[in-house]
């Protein structure tokens, strides 16, 4: 049976940043494409760090389901607590939260996060694939010489935040399509900067598993694989790419994507997120 959710609306919800533009450039994307398709009556964006807020989108909203779709890589603080008590979903003083909330007729579903869901492998190996493809100097080394790592956010503070990293790693390492695959993190071990000594393979391939390619994946990432900030501020302020595909560093070519979140395949995972939801 087609998709049908005209009598719905689809809220996409993401971090966003009044710092940098580039934040919320994935949910608008997904949103574009999926109003073009015509499923729902509307699809709106809403945001925790910028307009619109998702609290106002939401008091808008006069259809007879909702549907809320986090565009966030884990099931960790954002979407555990921050957006559950957003969305007036606590159910009790221990933090526990129900995914469904009535008013009245009108009945709101919260989806699981985007980066959870098993079809993301799909789309991590496109980003692989793609940045190589794209900068083949000399050549496209073959995979089993190529050593690939997923890069994650990871917080001491939730332990959730590196599973999806970790499970993505193991579904792709599983395959036997690249020499090795390993997840990488910002603010836990390993270290995203560790992975030159890491890998076994003179080739190597990063893709940043973050929704946005913002201050993180643009900035932090290139300065800790061992870009000179100030050329990476530089490149930024004449709106270059911030890493060069591929770079030498230390007897190792690097090839670096874009992040997880502006691969087109993200609607497909958005929709099954959807249709989980609407089918209890």
């Amino acid at each position: 049976m087609a998709d049908d959710f005209t009598d719905s609306t689809l809220v996409l919800v993401a971090h966003g940043s009044t710092q940098n533009a580039d934040s919320a450039k994935p949910a608008n994307q997904h949103a574009d494409e999926l109003r073009a398709r015509r499923l729902f009556a509307k699809v709106r964006t809403g945001f925790l760090k910028q307009q619109p807020e998702i609290g106002g989108v939401l008091q808008g909203i006069k259809a007879g389901r909702i549907f809320v779709v986090p565009l966030f890589i884990s099931e960790g603080y954002y979407t555990g607590e921050v957006l559950p008590r957003e969305l007036d979903l606590l159910t009790d003083d221990d933090g526990a939260f129900a995914h469904i909330r009535k008013k009245g007729e009108q009945t709101l579903l919260y989806c699981r996060p985007i980066g959870t869901h098993t079809s993301m492998t799909d789309a991590l190996l496109a980003r692989a694939t793609g940045v190589v493809d794209r900068h083949p100097f000399p050549h496209c080394p073959p995979k089993r010489d190529t050593t690939l790592f997923i890069a994650g956010h990871g917080t001491p503070e939730n332990e959730n935040s590196r599973t999806a990293v970790e499970q993505q790693a193991a579904l792709i390492r599983a395959t036997r399509v690249y020499a090795n695959v390993h997840a990488i993190f910002l603010e836990e071990e390993p270290r995203i900067e560790s992975c030159i000594e890491q890998a076994a393979t003179r080739n190597i391939v990063i893709v940043p598993f973050f929704i946005s390619d913002g201050l993180h994946s643009r900035e932090d990432i290139p300065i800790k694989l061992g870009e000179p900030e100030k050329r990476v501020q530089q490149r930024l302020s004449n709106g270059q790419p911030t890493w060069v595909n591929p770079t030498e560093r230390l007897g190792k070519r690097i090839w670096y994507s874009a992040s997880i979140g502006t691969e087109p395949f993200i609607a497909e995972v958005i929709l099954a997120r959807v249709r989980e939801a609407a089918a209890g």
